[in-house]
């Protein structure tokens, strides 16, 4: 499979994969910014793509950023999307976190999707979850 990317900006690192075999696609950051506690801030990749059918690209965390309280948000880029490609990241935690340009800041995967078809009913079958929501599994 081929992901087609076109640069927007001349200055930017385009995704890709650290090591041979990797699932996740890493993507950088075209700007250096000092996140405060509690921030969030919008970077704009500079690059935009065409994912094939059927395929959609999902944003993740860089592990080593989350274990330092940065997450990221947002996450599900569509096939059919063609503009510049953002990602929000947030400070959860109580120190300032600088991020330098061309410094990895999230990760995506291009994966599959299957088109499931709507169908309205008036029962479910029951299941041995049941309706059990967060904590059920008592854990």
């Amino acid at each position: 499979m081929k992901l087609k990317i076109k640069k927007l900006k001349e200055d930017i690192i385009l995704p890709s994969y650290a090591y041979e075999g990797d699932a996740a696609l890493d993507l950088y950051s075209p700007e250096e910014i000092l996140l405060k506690p509690g921030q969030c801030h919008q970077f704009k990749l500079g690059f935009a793509t065409e994912i094939p059918q059927r395929h959609v690209a999902l944003v993740w965390d860089k592990s080593s950023f989350g274990s330092k309280g940065i997450k990221t948000l947002g996450g599900v880029i569509d096939a059919g999307y063609r503009g510049e490609w953002k990602i929000v990241l947030q400070n959860l935690s109580d120190q300032d976190f600088k991020i330098n340009k061309g410094q990895k800041i999230a990760q995506a995967l291009i994966q599959k999707v299957e088109e499931v078809k709507i169908e309205e009913t008036n029962k479910l079958p029951q299941s041995q979850r049941g309706e059990g929501g967060f904590g059920s599994s008592g854990k």
